[in-house]
């Protein structure tokens, strides 16, 4: 199943990708309705591998990527549903196909590092928060670097298909702001929840490199919101600092991850 998947996804990006270069509604449904059937699939798998492993499965490299993957999947039919923004469905896509292509590459086999004493339900809590933190911000990050491809053909006057095909820089602006707003505090609360269950644990991770590194990435995204609401910054500052901080997510979770005593069971 999880092969025919991904084949699947692969075809669904690549009628996504021939939309992108000429703009075909047919090519567009179809690759709408084969993304469905990828959620589905991938929900089906998620539940097979819930029932299986007795736990969520979101405890190991190829389990996190992987539910990744889904959320992303997700962001992008609930777009395509309410608000038609094809390229970003199509941006979004590249992201969530390339994750789960990077699976493979995972061992599906993997079991946690943890023991089971120190597995519970706060855990769960704590990863999937993070996790949908981060969906949000790379879908928010998407409308950022789409902000910024369309102010510069906007000042070179490019009139070309593909920029009326683009959303107005104020729709872009709205909803990258929007879906940070949506972030910080998730991701607020997942590292909240993280280091009490570390504390009921007895591992307390106040100086954990990860946790520092998720709080600056919390600062530099309050920073963002607070400039977006105050006017103090607008359009293209604003979408430079949204890159940073998305810049700053992956280096805190492919570098401060690995430096992290705790988080390198996650793996």
């Amino acid at each position: 199943m999880y092969d025919v998947t991904i084949y699947i996804y692969a075809l669904s990006v690549l009628m996504y990708f021939s939309d992108f270069i000429q703009s075909n509604r047919k090519v567009n449904q179809r690759a709408f309705w084969l993304l469905a059937i990828v959620w589905v699939l991938q929900s089906i798998f998620f539940v097979s591998q819930m029932l299986t492993k007795d736990y969520f499965p979101i405890l190991t490299l190829f389990e996190t990527l992987f539910f990744y993957s889904w959320i992303m999947v997700s962001l992008s039919l609930t777009i395509n549903y309410f608000f038609k923004m094809d390229f970003l469905v199509f941006f979004t896509n590249i992201i969530g196909f390339a994750v789960m292509a990077v699976t493979l590459f995972a061992n599906p086999a993997a079991t946690p590092a943890l023991s089971k004493q120190l597995i519970s339900e706060l855990l769960f809590i704590h990863i999937s928060l993070a996790f949908f933190s981060y969906g949000a911000f790379s879908v928010s990050f998407i409308l950022s670097i789409m902000y910024l491809v369309q102010n510069k053909m906007l000042k070179q006057k490019k009139w070309t298909p593909l920029f009326r095909r683009l959303p107005s820089l104020g729709q872009l602006d709205l909803y990258a702001y929007r879906l940070a707003m949506v972030g910080v505090p998730t991701l607020l609360l997942a590292v909240i929840l993280g280091v009490i269950w570390a504390h009921v644990v007895g591992q307390p991770l106040w100086f954990d490199p990860k946790v520092l590194m998720s709080l600056l990435v919390i600062g530099i995204y309050s920073i963002y919101l607070y400039r977006r609401i105050t006017y103090d910054w607008q359009g293209r500052k604003l979408a430079i600092l949204n890159v940073v901080a998305f810049c700053m997510i992956l280096i805190n979770y492919f570098v401060s991850g690995s430096l992290s005593s705790f988080h390198q069971w996650l793996r």
